[in-house]
């Protein structure tokens, strides 16, 4: 059996997502992913099982990495407004840091082999972000609230600005570029409107 070459592995990893994010899971494949990797299939053989192995695999990698630099730094008991500071810097950081990886995980999240990662990547996360909101409620920091309407208003202006960014403009093709004010600016709003 031939040793494990993590240089091939993380080639065939950054190949794979930069193929999905350009021509979908439609457009994957393992013959395709040999010739833009320069290997041969049998040599993507020898790391995955099959097609579907590849690619929950490498979004296991991608969302395990997302998911520790957002929670890089983070108390899940520290305050509501220091916590969620941290969250958006850590977030910002990352997404800003690695597009590729938060194109494809938005891909991957409404495929089919979503639910196979889902359960693995929410088990810590859930319990480190539910312990923070608990924690707020309980200090009346936070408005109780359902979780979709707190996930919604505590982080889809971040995730906008971030996307303004990306697509370096915004409405009216005004051009756009993110900044710690701007996000700081968003922030206080946000803390505002979810605080008693």
């Amino acid at each position: 059996m031939r040793t494990r070459d993590e240089n091939k592995v993380c080639l065939l990893h950054h190949k794979a997502i930069e193929m999905i994010v350009r021509e979908g899971l439609d457009g994957f494949g393992v013959n395709k992913l040999a010739k833009a990797a320069g290997v041969s299939p049998a040599t993507i053989y020898i790391y995955f099982k099959d097609r579907e192995d590849l690619i929950v695999k490498v979004t296991l990698h991608v969302s395990d990495r997302m998911l520790r630099e957002s929670l890089e730094g983070f108390d899940p008991d520290a305050s509501f407004e220091e916590g969620l500071r941290n969250q958006w810097q850590n977030r910002a950081r990352y997404f800003l840091k690695n597009p590729l990886d938060v194109e494809f995980i938005e891909k991957m999240r409404y495929s089919h082999l979503y639910d196979k990662v889902a359960e693995h990547m929410y088990t810590t996360f859930k319990d480190v972000m539910g312990k923070f909101y608990h924690n707020a409620v309980a200090r009346k920091e936070l408005i109780p609230l359902p979780f979709e309407v707190y996930w919604a208003v505590a982080y889809a202006p971040l995730y906008q600005l971030i996307k303004f960014h990306t697509q370096e403009k915004t409405f009216g093709h005004k051009k756009y570029t993110f900044t710690e004010e701007n996000m700081e600016q968003a922030l206080q709003l946000v803390l505002k409107a979810l605080k008693p």
